[in-house]
């Protein structure tokens, strides 16, 4: 394997990952398994006589904290390649999930007490997981931003379409796959990117490519009907070069859809926008077990947040709030959540985006929003069948017809059932502007088209991250 592939992505249930991030977890997971097994030695050198005995049910004990403990790990957003924390942050991550970790075993260990790891073998074993992983993601940080683990890719125009990779790639975390080799510039085309890689060829592009091992080829010309090198592209694919569209390259690095470049022709003839009704099936009955298990789980918070807004507007005040938002197929339902704003936020009738220090925001409310308790009455929203666990957040009437008019394909969104949280919600603050709307709605459109029940488990997994560390909450 060229060891420029190994940051590659690869398709998994029609998601896109970074295969180097899924090896990182395996290799975490089985260092794990063997802590538990390591602990045990330890524990049980002062009477290695009890030793055969444990080791004959520690199996499923050890497969139970490595699931749980990478789960933790998953749901902190360490295996995601475009984190942007340093040393300090990485560190408070894994403390955390570490600390979420010993509570999810603490409650497992309550209902299925046969998966119980001893008290001093856990603590080993939480000990020196901990170590191992602090470890391993010191070395695999420092190796991953080698440029020789990255994929080379030459991207082929310099015009907007080509610095749209410039603007919305700066940072590292965007770029771990891959490096940019340069922009290559055809005759006559007009150039926007400035940086000192773009340059023209004198000889055939397929030379080129082999002579300096570019392994990916991206196609970002303003006008392809003019510039696009059809011939030589074909001559690229027999070399066994990846050739993508920019809108593919995107979709497979940053997990988004570039809705101002796409055509329609593009959502018709490429892969994904699938939704049969077996997949409907599984999902409706993800949706109602996951909706009673967050019941079960919190319905003490939501008690408690009806006595905090009685508390601050008196007893009796109105606790949940109803709003009208557009649903799958552009239908009409009302939306339920905890009442944040003052009884009277929208006293004139007038719809408004919330605001960052929004002065109707209560101080309940400002609590609740930063939890995102405010959400938990969706929980009947999706019982009902209005809306799904995971999916794009449910718009207004009045914004989406805005919206609509102002970017493209923005009723695309409507093709899948509004959800609680989604993909939009992991990887963009909240929008209160049509151009946070054009944003959202890129990460929107690729769950729409890639959405998979494994997805939505990760979403699920991931959105402790947002709730924990308050994005976008407003």
């Amino acid at each position: 394997m060229n060891a420029g592939t190994l940051l590659g992505t690869a398709r998994v249930f029609n998601h896109h990952i970074h295969v180097a991030y899924y090896w990182l977890a395996f290799v975490d997971a089985v260092l794990f398994f063997g802590a538990c097994y390591l602990a045990s030695y330890f524990y049980f050198l002062p009477e290695p006589q009890l030793l055969p005995g444990h080791l004959e049910t520690l199996p499923a004990r050890a497969a139970t904290f490595t699931v749980m403990t990478s789960a933790a790990l998953f749901s902190m957003g360490l295996y995601q390649p475009r984190l942007r924390e340093g040393p300090n942050g990485i560190l408070l991550r894994t403390l955390g999930a570490f600390a979420m970790m010993t509570l999810a075993m603490a409650f497992l260990f309550y209902f299925l007490p046969a998966l119980h790891l001893w008290r001093g073998v856990f603590v080993y074993a939480g000990t020196m997981s901990l170590v191992a992983c602090l470890t391993t993601r010191s070395l695999f940080t420092r190796t991953v931003e080698l440029d020789a683990f990255k994929r080379r890719v030459l991207v082929l125009g310099s015009g907007d379409t080509a610095k749209q990779i410039i603007d919305r790639m700066r940072r590292k975390s965007d770029r771990r796959g891959f490096r940019v080799h340069g922009f290559l510039r055809f005759s006559g085309e007009e150039t926007s990117v400035e940086s000192g890689k773009v340059f023209t060829l004198d000889r055939p592009l397929s030379d080129y490519v082999r002579d300096n091992d570019i392994q990916q080829l991206v196609v970002a010309l303003d006008d392809r009907r003019e510039f696009l090198p059809g011939d030589e592209l074909m001559r690229c694919r027999t070399m066994g070069v990846d050739v993508v569209d920019i809108l593919d390259f995107f979709e497979q690095e940053a997990g988004k859809i570039l809705v101002n470049h796409a055509q329609p022709e593009w959502f018709i003839f490429s892969q994904g926008f699938r939704n049969g009704n077996l997949y409907a099936i599984f999902k409706r009955a993800f949706d109602i077990g996951a909706a009673f298990f967050l019941l079960m789980l919190a319905w003490p918070f939501m008690l408690a947040t009806v006595l905090a807004i009685w508390w601050e507007d008196g007893i009796g005040a109105p606790v949940i709030f109803r709003q009208r938002r557009v649903g799958l197929g552009g239908k009409i339902f009302e939306v339920k959540k905890f009442r944040s704003m003052t009884v009277d936020a929208e006293g004139d009738g007038k719809a408004r985006w919330a605001t960052p220090g929004d002065a109707r925001v209560t101080r309940v409310g400002a609590v609740i929003r930063k939890l995102r308790i405010d959400e938990l009455p969706q929980i009947t929203n999706v019982l009902a069948g209005d809306m799904a666990f995971v999916g794009p957040r449910p718009e207004r009437p009045e914004f989406v017809r805005e919206l609509a008019e102002e970017i493209p394909f923005f009723d695309k969104r409507h093709c899948v059932k509004p959800g609680i949280t989604g993909w939009a919600q992991l990887n963009y603050p909240y929008g209160a502007s049509v151009n946070d709307a054009r944003c959202k709605l890129e990460f929107d459109l690729y769950y729409v088209k890639n959405q998979s029940l494994f997805l939505d488990f990760l979403i699920l997994l991931q959105t402790a991250e947002v709730i924990l560390f308050g994005k976008g909450a407003r």
